[in-house]
């Protein structure tokens, strides 16, 4: 027998097959219907709460939604509602429950405040060379979109010196208040 086996079958057994006889009734012939889309589901805002924040009041975190009380919602609405948060920048983690009930509650994790930002390691750069080129500042909020933009930005400075092997390591010391150093190595 030549051939390899595919599902059990010698390929030449395979291609003998029968062919399919043609479906005669037109009904056969027609596409299936596609499925129906159930409708979203509109609850209304019962009450509205935010659970978390610690420097920001939170009315300014309701500000950054467009969650209203009394207002109708759907999931849609509420996914819209932790997009607009996260694009703040002011969060590191947002959560909604209570959409089953119309009782809303936002859980909030503020992103932390940069206290002081320093360097470690620079033997070839001066550091008033290197805070020239970092937007990280003190009294700023921290994110690591930041701070990956701010490597990039010191590691471009050590290219211009022609030290190409140069290698920068952030490091986020944790203090209280929410509050943190950073770290270029």
């Amino acid at each position: 027998m030549a051939g390899t086996m595919l599902s059990g079958m010698p390929i030449a057994a395979f291609a003998q097959s029968a062919p399919e006889a043609p479906a005669t009734d037109a009904a056969a012939q027609t596409p299936p219907a596609p499925a129906p889309v159930a409708p979203p589901i509109v609850r209304t805002i019962t009450s509205l709460r935010v659970e978390g924040s610690q420097r920001i009041e939170p009315e300014t975190v309701l500000s950054y939604t467009k969650l209203r009380t009394g207002q109708a919602f759907t999931n849609e609405t509420l996914d819209q509602a932790i997009k607009d948060l996260y694009a703040s920048d002011l969060f590191a983690d947002v959560t909604i429950s209570g959409a089953e009930t119309g009782d809303i509650v936002l859980r909030i994790r503020e992103n932390p405040v940069i206290n002081r930002v320093l360097y470690e390691g620079n033997k070839r750069l001066k550091e008033d060379k290197l805070r020239k080129e970092v937007k990280l500042a003190p009294r700023q909020i921290f994110t690591r979109t930041a701070v990956r933009q701010d490597v990039a930005r010191i590691i471009e400075l050590y290219r211009r010196q022609g030290r190409f092997a140069a290698s920068v390591s952030p490091k986020m010391v944790a203090l209280d208040q929410n509050r943190v150093d950073v770290v270029f190595e």
